[in-house]
């Protein structure tokens, strides 16, 4: 990793730390602690109204999770928009003051006692994540030299897996998921105030300087900034090539995206691939670990420490398949990953079938849960998020990316939404729609997702022009 200097790490530690850790972290912290939230949920209901039935507070509930799938999805739509209005640097930046007002609302939701105040604060966080989905691989592709292209289009999802893993620290009983739960949700201020801190010393992405604002010295000191060197003219030249040829094609709108076969093709791999991401299992597969760990002879408090050796052997993942990206390549690693999960979650369903019968299957059951976080960490996981900013140039990404992020919301909202329903009806063998889901999204990827390693994106985009 030679690209790599002082200047390109700020810049990418400034992009991810802070909207990777709001993302991660959101989607965790409010997993652990679900219990004491729900009889506060209670105690503000009973309150008002008096008794409430269980089945209420979990209607109450669902809604509190699953809101900031819809922010998620308004920032995904609105992610482009911003990105070529402000630049993907200035809107990360900008994007700050939704964490302060959603952490706000959150942190001092239980001294008003409003839950109102939690699921809006819930809705605005979401709405910055989707903006953080968006911009943050985007930002990183764009800065980022080619060979290492890959490996720092990762780190965005290292940055979700190690938060997510905090989250489900911080959140134990032990550390603030008691009585004192409010302080967990005014800790993302510090990673706010750490992200516009660090992004007031980086520059601006360099092709979106080139292609959108047409300021050829600016990119250029940009690009020098980042390669800390005074010797980029060959890097600049092929900048201005692609713009050049970008330049020569009509503006892309959303009619084009879904007309033209150009962009329609890498529209459709980008789409299923979030999708895919989200129909893999992941949720189902984390859904059931802690309830198997007690069924293979954990204690309660045991099989949540167990569930953080699962979020650890997740973050392991994600740093390996970060130093294979590069290597092995994006869909080697992605029909690995899903090929490898279909096997893994029909095994899981049938080990789940006969876990009551022998004590030993249980622990069948542990394992195959941890391989299949392997699998989903080395491609599903991260590859998805920049992929997508990687099979389009300049002047279609920003659409590109506005309508793929939200798709992934809108697929995760669907799986947190029906899921435990599906789940509840038909036990374990919910894996077996998995099993079926995976094998479908394994024949995509092998006859449609090209291999971007160490490729131009001129090079990516030529395949699909008619």
């Amino acid at each position: 990793m030679g690209g790599l200097n002082r200047n390109l790490v700020l810049a990418i530690v400034a992009a991810a730390v802070g909207s990777g850790f709001q993302h991660g972290y959101h989607t965790g912290v409010i997993n652990v602690p679900q219990a004491i939230l729900k009889e506060w949920i209670e105690s503000v209901w009973g309150d008002r109204l008096g008794s409430v039935s269980e089945s209420k507070i979990n209607v109450l509930w669902g809604v509190m999770t699953s809101i900031m799938n819809v922010g998620g999805t308004i920032g995904g739509v609105l992610s482009g928009l911003v990105s070529t209005k402000f630049g993907p640097k200035s809107a990360l930046l900008y994007n700050n003051v939704l964490v302060f007002i959603a952490s706000v609302l959150m942190g001092f939701a239980k001294l008003a006692n409003l839950y109102e105040m939690m699921i809006l604060g819930r809705l605005i966080i979401g709405v910055n994540c989707g903006f953080n989905a968006g911009l943050c691989p985007m930002y990183l592709t764009e800065i980022s030299p080619v060979d290492l292209r890959g490996a720092l289009g990762s780190v965005y999802q290292l940055l979700i897996v190690i938060s997510i893993l905090i989250s489900q620290i911080v959140g134990l009983e032990m550390m603030l998921g008691n009585k004192h739960w409010d302080i967990l949700f005014l800790l993302p201020i510090a990673f706010g105030i750490f992200q516009v801190i660090t992004l007031f010393f980086c520059t601006e992405s360099p092709k979106y300087l080139l292609s959108v604002k047409q300021n050829n010295e600016r990119a250029e000191n940009s690009l020098k900034f980042l390669r800390k060197s005074e010797d980029v003219n060959e890097e600049f030249s092929q900048l201005k090539h692609e713009d050049e040829a970008n330049k020569a094609m009509p503006k892309v709108t959303l009619k084009q995206m879904f007309r033209e076969r150009s962009l329609r093709i890498p529209l459709m791999i980008a789409m299923l691939v979030m999708v895919a991401q989200q129909f893999s299992g992941i949720n189902a597969v984390i859904f059931y670990s802690t309830e198997t760990f007690i069924s293979g002879g954990l204690s309660e408090q045991n099989a949540q420490y167990a569930t953080i050796g699962i979020g650890l052997v997740n973050l392991i993942m994600t740093v390996i398949s970060m130093m294979l990206v590069d290597i092995a390549g994006r869909k080697t690693l992605l029909l690995v990953g899903f090929g490898g999960m279909a096997i893994d979650t029909l095994l899981l369903s049938m080990a789940l079938h006969f876990s009551k019968s022998h004590p030993a299957i249980p622990w069948v059951c542990i394992v195959l849960i941890g391989i299949y976080i392997i699998l989903f960490a080395a491609g599903a996981g991260s590859i998805p998020w920049f992929l997508v900013t990687e099979i389009f140039n300049q002047e279609a990404r920003p659409t590109a990316v506005s309508l793929a992020v939200p798709t992934n919301w809108i697929a995760n909202f669907i799986v947190t939404l029906t899921f435990p329903s599906i789940a509840g009806a038909i036990g374990p063998y919910v894996f077996l729609i998995f099993v079926v889901l995976n094998v479908i999204f394994f024949i995509f990827i092998l006859k449609m997702v090209p291999e971007t390693k160490n490729k131009t994106v001129e090079e990516i985009v030529s395949q699909w022009k008619d």
